[in-house]
């Protein structure tokens, strides 16, 4: 297994970006991991670039038998992407440190982080300082409903601008923008674009993307960083769709 230097992860993201390369980043559930060995498998052969693993609840406690199983099959850098702080694990290579900017939660925008700042400085995990928010995919959540927060409604571009600015201003190194797990609609293009011309951080679009289409419309409207989840993990053929997404993306 490669190992990884305190800023590598990081780095290698903001390289691809400046090179204008596209990036794919599968996001694993810990409470739905049956599959995640032969996820992190074909992930490995159709050269994905990131695996995210995390999720709004975390009923069963497999987070690190999850991330040991993804670790087997692949090489691929795993970044935790906690929904809260019983996710933080020291098997996983680094990890999103979250603040909920869309929101008024202010448990979600720094409480939970005071809880998490110790632990995490006695780690070996990369931490990367992200900002996230939530926009309207057209149906309800679970993040929504595990962050009390309302996310950003999916016509308010404006709104996702001026949060975004907000969030590189406080320094927060990416900006995820995300609809959530099972969203109908993915983040508009309008959108995406709107906020991309105003930071010059990485910029991480999830949410209702199931189609190379949809990573595509994405990318080509300034997302650095293609998230996908649900769709991978409720499709039967994994291999074909995982392939055909990453090899669209890294071909846009």
């Amino acid at each position: 297994m490669t190992t990884l230097t305190s800023t590598s992860i990081y780095n290698g993201i903001v390289e691809k970006k400046n090179s204008d390369s596209k990036q794919f980043a599968i996001l694993v559930d810990p409470d739905n991991f049956d599959d995640a060995g032969t996820i992190a498998s074909e992930a490995q052969s159709a050269n994905v670039d990131l695996i995210f693993i995390g999720g709004s609840i975390l009923t069963n406690g497999n987070i690190e038998s999850c991330i040991m199983e993804v670790k087997k099959e692949t090489e691929i850098p795993v970044v935790l992407f906690p929904g809260n702080t019983l996710q933080i694990n020291d098997k996983a290579d680094g990890i999103l440190f979250l603040s909920l900017i869309s929101g008024r939660n202010p448990e979600l925008l720094i409480g939970k982080h005071v809880i998490a700042a110790p632990v995490l400085k006695r780690s070996s995990l990369e931490i990367i300082p992200t900002g996230y928010m939530l926009i309207d995919g057209g149906s309800s959540t679970a993040v929504s409903y595990m962050s009390n927060s309302t996310p950003i409604p999916s016509d308010k571009a404006d709104i996702a601008v001026c949060t975004a600015l907000a969030g590189e201003m406080l320094g927060l190194k990416m900006i995820y923008m995300d609809g959530g797990s099972g969203a109908m609609s993915p983040i508009s293009e309008i959108m995406i674009s709107k906020v991309r011309e105003q930071i010059s951080v990485p910029l991480i679009i999830g949410g209702g993307i199931r189609t190379p289409e949809m990573a595509i419309n994405a990318c080509r409207a300034g997302a650095d960083i293609i998230v996908v989840g649900s769709a991978v993990e409720n499709q039967k053929s994994k291999s074909a769709l995982i392939a055909e997404i990453s090899d669209a993306i890294h071909s846009s």
